[in-house]
């Protein structure tokens, strides 16, 4: 029997490449400004300066200064801002949810090959946790306060994919060695290697059915979020156009924006 690193990293990269599958469309909406969230207020970010708020989901401030609305324009003002309210913290949890599944599911897959105590999984096991660390500085959550950076949201999964190919790709360059002396050598001379092949393709097998069974689930009910997710700012994008097209100082704020 004989197992190429090429098929090893098969494995690797078929788990790896799951996190995807939690959204089977591509989801047409970005932000082209960052938010900041809390209880009563909702803040539009150009970097870090504040270009517009919105107080208590009635009172509208544009570069500082507040807008006076009217009763069908704080109609409108209350139903974008309920909106943002509930989908910011809800979108923020979905792009936690997706980082750790697909951090976790290379984790595991890793460790099966090599064990914890090899020095090579100390490598990823790090890469991976910053890369983790990457994303969530793009979706934070601290003191009942919600942020999403702009331009983070399309493909939530694309972006956790570029993150973790990113410090991925660096620790397995380093690794390879670490794979090989853990499973015996591809090319050693030992009367035991075939033993060894043998026992890793079993216990790649068992992992394979085991992820299979496991990742599935969670994957289906990311699927879903995902789906949720999109819907609710594809609605919100079409509030937000109401309101651009009604109150005049609102018009140049394209936040919610449709992708290619």
């Amino acid at each position: 029997m004989h197992i190429s690193v090429f098929a090893i990293f098969c494995v690797i990269a078929a788990v790896y490449s799951t996190p995807s599958v939690a959204s089977d469309k591509k989801c047409k909406i970005d932000l082209s400004y960052g938010l900041v969230v809390n209880k009563n207020q909702i803040r539009v970010l150009e970097e870090s300066r504040t270009v517009a708020q919105i107080n208590y989901r009635e009172q509208l401030f544009i570069g500082g200064r507040q807008v006076n609305l009217s009763r069908d324009e704080i109609s409108l003002v209350r139903e974008y801002a309920k909106g943002l309210h509930y989908v910011v913290p809800k979108m923020i949890v979905l792009a936690s949810e997706g980082v750790d599944f697909a951090i976790d599911t290379i984790d595991q897959v890793y460790l099966g090959i090599v064990g914890s105590d090899h020095d090579s999984y100390e490598k990823v096991h790090k890469a991976m946790k910053r890369a983790r660390n990457e994303i969530r500085e793009n979706f934070r959550y601290a003191s009942d306060h919600y942020f999403v950076a702009p331009g983070s949201l399309e493909q939530v999964d694309d972006f956790v994919d570029q993150q973790i190919e990113e410090q991925y790709g660096a620790a397995i360059s380093t690794s390879l060695g670490g794979i090989l002396t853990a499973i015996g050598g591809l090319n050693s001379a030992d009367g035991n290697t075939q033993d060894r092949m043998r026992a890793l393709s079993k216990r790649l097998e068992a992992m394979s059915v085991q992820l299979e069974q496991e990742v599935e689930d969670r994957a289906g009910t990311l699927r879903d979020k995902a789906r949720w997710y999109c819907s609710k700012m594809e609605q919100l994008n079409l509030i937000e156009e109401k309101l651009r097209a009604t109150v005049k100082q609102f018009e140049p704020l394209n936040i919610i924006i449709e992708t290619q």
